[in-house]
């Protein structure tokens, strides 16, 4: 698909409409799904129809979901506003857009030098952040599930290549969540926006620098046309969840057994998501290298020091939260984080380690 087209379906300033709850048309419900992203974007977008087409199917047909990308129906950082108040059944985004929330939110999607995508299912699932995540997000009308991951996103696109720390002082650069935070701590002016706004920025000058995920997703936005140094690891995200939320009233009202179809469309999506992304991302990239003239570089250890003590200080900040919700999350993200990370040592860490000396990689 062409990068356009991407452009064009993805405005972000469609204003919401006020839309009618469930509509039912012989006993079939019919739902809308708002996203963040435009439609069918290699991704974000595609695992979108992904969730709307598992519902529909797990749900026999009761529960029909018919997907408005981003500005058909209300603007993409809208969508979250637009099904808690009931415009929509539900959205398809990431936790990192809904900082203006609470901080607490943003744990559920990435955090700098944080879990990696199956280390962020295990918390939910395994080491109690799914009742956090439930807590934090009844608060606003909202039933919320993970129901994908990119994977480790990249470091971001670079007009010039980065030595130092100062290099990176003063650059304007597209990030998000607590990604943001920890930029703008060395001194970048961190600044949100869409993916196809990302790329408008890169050409015209008004950003210096950027991330958004990774090769499949980035090469489909063209920022290999505006910048050639695509810089890993991208530790302000080593995974990025992708979240679904229903509007809690609409959620609530259902059948169990639609409320576990809903539950179970979600949850079973998470690798299959996951797994393409991976797939995807390793393709794109030797065709970024191999035939637009990409320049793969790694942040000097300098750079990285720097970004891990700026984290250190983000994640201190949210346990000295004044919301006692947000500090148990915190707690609870960082116990769960230090047990699976240590483990990681010898397991997953270890195996990748002994294989990169036999096969060099």
């Amino acid at each position: 698909m062409e990068r356009r087209t991407f452009l064009t379906t993805g405005s972000f300033g469609v204003a919401a409409s006020t839309l009618a709850a469930p509509a039912l048309a012989q006993g079939i419900m019919q739902w809308k799904m708002v996203t963040a992203w435009p439609k069918n974007l290699p991704g974000p977008g595609i695992a979108a129809q992904m969730l709307a087409d598992r519902i529909t199917a797990l749900s026999g047909g009761r529960i029909e979901v018919k997907l408005f990308a981003a500005g058909e129906l209300v603007p993409g950082r809208g969508v979250f506003d637009a099904v808690s108040e009931g415009t929509a059944e539900l959205y398809h985004a990431v936790p990192a857009y809904w900082g203006s929330k609470s901080k607490g939110i943003l744990l559920f999607g990435s955090q700098p030098f944080g879990l990696r995508a199956d280390e962020q299912f295990g918390w939910l699932y395994h080491g109690g952040g799914q009742e956090l995540y439930d807590e934090m997000y009844a608060r606003f009308n909202l039933k919320p599930f993970l129901c994908g991951n990119s994977g480790p996103q990249w470091g971001g696109w670079f007009r010039n290549e980065i030595r130092s720390v100062d290099d990176l002082r003063g650059l304007k650069f597209r990030t998000t969540g607590l990604a943001s935070e920890m930029a703008s701590k060395i001194g970048m002016a961190a600044e949100a926006m869409s993916g196809p706004a990302m790329f408008q920025a890169l050409q015209t000058g008004a950003l210096d620098a950027g991330e958004f995920i990774g090769p499949w997703t980035d090469s489909a936005l063209g920022y290999f046309q505006v910048a050639k140094n695509y810089y890993w690891p991208g530790v302000g995200e080593p995974s990025s969840a992708e979240e679904c939320a229903i509007n809690k009233d609409v959620f609530n009202g259902l059948q169990d057994d639609l409320k576990q179809a809903v539950s179970l469309a979600s949850e079973s999506l998470y690798n299959p998501v996951w797994t393409e992304y991976t797939t995807k991302h390793a393709a794109s990239l030797q065709k970024l290298v191999r035939d637009e003239g990409v320049l793969i570089r790694k942040f000097p250890d300098s750079v990285i020091d720097a970004l891990g003590k700026a984290a250190a200080e983000v994640v201190d900040e949210l346990r000295q939260d004044g919301d006692s919700l947000v500090k148990e999350i915190t707690e609870s993200f960082i116990t769960y984080r230090d047990s699976v990370g240590r483990y990681m040592t010898y397991a997953d860490n270890g195996q990748m380690n002994a294989r990169a000396v036999v096969m060099g990689y």
